[in-house]
């Protein structure tokens, strides 16, 4: 199955998301934390910010924070949402593969997105929003008919609950389509070394527990990379 992932699919997306008061993801994505979790806070983007959980722990944490999505459903739902400490994120109406921002930010993020263009020209695109000395945080699928090793891959520089998108795509009981995932090997291929440092390139299998109790596999690929210049 192929998806055109524009405004409209999103829009239909959120719509068959229950609403609740706390939204569906109540703990950020772990590779989240454990990627910039010690980083000094700044401005962040997070691109393709669903309901708004990792938006939220990072505007906790003291980051001044954009909050981008194609979907003002799911805007409605996140702003909507107790931020906690700190400043709320600011949340912004977007489609990701046409918005530039004004000005580029200390850390880029995304968590699962999935753009109406290819997956590689959209991290592309993010990759070009990080100031220098930030960092690029991008947590994909990979794609499982292709990619069955689980906990494997390669971890540079350092050694819950699902997400929003993650959750809903595979606890549903569908995997992202081929269109939808990436590799580790693929993405960095794509970050020239002589601006880019990779810190982190590896693709992961996590359980989520779906509703009812159900354990649902899901198969992550983390890259983290800092601009240098």
């Amino acid at each position: 199955m192929t998806h055109d992932f524009d405004e409209d699919y999103w829009e239909g997306h959120w719509r068959q998301v229950p609403r609740d008061e706390r939204g569906r993801a109540v703990e950020p994505n772990p590779h989240l934390v454990r990627e910039v979790g010690d980083l000094p806070p700044g401005t962040a983007l997070e691109a393709g910010c669903g309901e708004g959980t990792e938006a939220i722990w990072l505007a906790s944490r003291g980051w001044r924070v954009t909050a981008a999505d194609i979907s003002a459903d799911v805007l409605a739902r996140a702003a909507a949402r107790d931020a906690g400490p700190g400043d709320d994120p600011t949340w912004v109406r977007a489609d990701l593969t046409t918005w530039q921002p004004d000005a580029r930010f200390d850390l880029v993020t995304t968590h699962y997105a999935h753009p109406a263009t290819s997956q590689s020209e959209f991290y592309d695109r993010i990759a070009g929003w990080v100031a220098p000395g930030g960092t690029l945080l991008i947590v994909g699928h990979t794609h499982v008919e292709a990619h069955t090793r689980s906990g494997h891959g390669h971890t540079a520089g350092h050694g819950h609950t699902g997400h929003e998108h993650a959750g809903h795509e595979q606890a549903g009981g569908h995997r992202p389509p081929a269109e939808a995932s990436a590799t580790a090997a693929g993405i960095t291929a794509r970050l020239d070394p002589d601006d880019w440092e990779v810190v982190t390139a590896e693709e992961r299998t996590r359980t989520l527990t779906a509703p009812g109790g159900r354990a649902v596999p899901l198969h992550d690929v983390v890259v983290r990379a800092t601009r240098r210049r």
